[in-house]
């Protein structure tokens, strides 16, 4: 019997070019799907997903959730933050790996406000670049080995998640400005960001204004400031992460199309 020539193409969602996947408690769930590649191809749609915690999932959201077919799950929280808000629910039907690429934990609502916002959090995505090597190698060796589709994941799906998503699109000969649109799109999510906060904050004041923000210019403060280290990210992801060839060549045929 021929094998089935579906078997191993990626789910495709019920609406295949909308980015943002609606769910009622998750606030910055996004599909990956079609950003161009240099070569002409796109990012197949279904495929790759980034997200806020993947631990608020329950009831009707559960549901749209494993609707999606998603079989490999990337946390990238400390492993404090998944004890004291929850990982994925029945973590044992994914292949499901918690790789916390921040080593240097800070709290954002506390920052200072008279700092400037944008160049603190790209100082900060630096040392994720410079810590986390190791666990950046296993989340992009993952989503490019890894039974698909797949999600990765922090908190807000803002930072850790965006750095990720950053470098995967990098590796797959994204443009530029593609991967800063992308990363920027978690300003639609802010306002829920903040109120998530404070309900799970009472008493706490947020001193920081640009608490759950995601400006273009962050991202493009640290992919300059790569360039400048590496010659390019590129180059980062070679010399520094330990990309091989064999790896982009394996993310490009899973994820182009």
């Amino acid at each position: 019997m021929p094998a089935d020539p579906t078997a191993h193409r990626p789910h495709q969602p019920p609406h295949p070019h909308r980015r943002h996947v609606d769910f009622d408690r998750l606030h910055n769930f996004r599909d990956l799907g079609g950003y161009r590649s240099a070569d002409g191809r796109t990012v197949a749609w279904g495929a790759l997903y980034r997200s806020d915690s993947l631990g608020k999932l329950t009831g009707a959201d559960w549901d749209r959730f494993l609707g999606l077919g998603i079989r490999t799950v990337i946390d990238l929280r400390y492993p404090w933050e998944i004890e004291a808000k929850g990982r994925i629910p029945e973590p044992e039907r994914f292949t499901y790996a918690n790789l916390s690429i921040e080593h240097r934990p800070y709290d954002q609502a506390a920052i200072d406000p008279g700092i400037d916002p944008w160049r603190y959090l790209a100082d900060r995505f630096a040392e994720v670049t410079e810590d986390g090597v190791e666990e950046i190698r296993g989340a992009i060796e993952l989503i490019a080995a890894g039974p698909g589709p797949t999600v990765f994941h922090c908190t807000s799906g803002k930072d850790r998640t965006g750095l990720i998503a950053a470098f995967v699109l990098t590796l797959l000969d994204v443009s530029e400005e593609e991967i800063l649109a992308d990363f920027a799109l978690t300003e639609l999510a802010t306002a829920r960001l903040t109120a998530d906060w404070h309900a799970a904050n009472p008493g706490r004041t947020m001193r920081w204004p640009s608490y759950g923000r995601a400006p273009a210019e962050i991202l493009s403060l640290v992919l300059a400031d790569l360039t400048t280290r590496y010659g390019s990210a590129a180059n980062y992801l070679a010399t520094r992460v330990g990309i091989t060839p064999a790896t982009v060549a394996r993310l490009r045929d899973r994820l182009l199309r």
